[in-house]
């Protein structure tokens, strides 16, 4: 690998990451597109990493405000004073956060009569078996749909945008209640089982569905993304271990593309809350739409003949 084909990839992981545009569905297509089958799980997995510093840094405050509500849990739950009614702020944040997470372990629950599948492995061949590439771009397409259907909750509840903002309570449309959180956290799971559905961008539709401010919608995704990353990270790391991928790193190439993800996905964040506070959220609507059209129209071409059109070899599907 090239530092060019690093700068690349850094790019494109640090935008798609965090843009609603869905980086597991551009993933796909580039690796249709150019007929890759393998990749260097290790260099992956380190531009997550990349990313993962972006977040940390744009969201430093907030997850230094996590760490110290669930210590405070803990030494609540350990000395016996732990209720409910008396949670601060931080420890809210924390408890919702543990509940938009746990959707996330239904997907390595064996899914009945698939032979021991579970949603994780579907979601690994829908991605990488390119006759279900048209998949890629029925995602995108509902992608479309959920940032419109958004946007218009957020233009329905713009009446009361006045009230909130002078709201200072940590309750009402600028907090999540625990329903909220686990809307959210069932909109990641689906975001990560099929390739093309983005993850920010449907947990912040959903969040907005939910009643939510779109500012508070779009903080919660991000930080219930931190250890989403972070897991993913892992077992990615696990499998790379596993499959042998350590002996292929090139050093130069991977600390220039860990470098680049960082930095683009630190800007790619503040663009994202830029253009959802200024109502640009309809370029991402057209943008997904545009490219779910194309990948469908390509899909139903290659299904009739087989083979994939750019680079004729036959279609698998496992």
């Amino acid at each position: 690998m090239t530092v060019i084909d690093a700068v690349i990839q850094g790019v494109v992981q640090g935008l798609t990451e965090f843009l609603p545009v869905s980086s597991s569905g551009h993933l796909t297509i580039s690796q249709h597109i150019l007929g890759v089958t393998e990749s260097n799980l290790f260099f992956n997995v380190m531009l997550h990493l990349g990313t993962l510093f972006a977040v940390l840094i744009v969201y430093r405050k907030t997850v230094a405000d996590l760490f110290t509500g669930f210590i405070q849990i803990v030494k609540a739950i350990v000395s016996g004073s732990f209720k409910i009614s008396k949670l601060s702020h931080e420890q809210k944040m924390v408890i919702t956060l543990i509940i938009g997470l746990v959707p996330l372990f239904l997907l390595f629950v064996p899914i009945p009569g698939s032979g021991g599948l579970n949603a994780k492995d579907l979601a690994e061949i829908w991605s990488g078996a390119t006759g279900y590439f048209i998949m890629v771009g029925a995602a995108l397409l509902f992608t479309s749909i959920l940032l419109m259907v958004g946007i218009a909750a957020s233009r329905l509840s713009a009446k009361n945008e006045a009230h909130r903002r002078a709201s200072k309570s940590a309750t009402g449309r600028h907090s999540l209640r625990p329903l909220d959180a686990l809307a959210v956290g069932f909109a990641q799971l689906f975001a990560a089982v099929f390739p093309g559905l983005s993850r920010s961008g449907s947990t912040l539709a959903v969040g907005q569905l939910c009643g939510l401010s779109k500012q508070t919608a779009l903080d919660y995704s991000f930080v219930l993304g931190i250890p989403s990353i972070l897991a993913a990270t892992v077992l990615e790391g696990k499998d790379a271990i596993t499959s042998g991928s350590l002996g292929d790193v090139e050093i130069i190439p991977l600390l220039v593309g860990v470098v680049v993800s960082a930095v683009v996905g630190f800007f790619a964040i503040w663009l994202f809350k830029w253009m959802l506070a200024k109502d640009r959220m309809y370029i991402f609507v057209i943008y997904t739409a545009v490219v779910g059209v194309a990948v469908v129209i390509i899909s139903l071409v290659e299904l009739n003949s087989g083979v994939n059109i750019f680079t004729g070899e036959a279609l698998t599907f496992m």
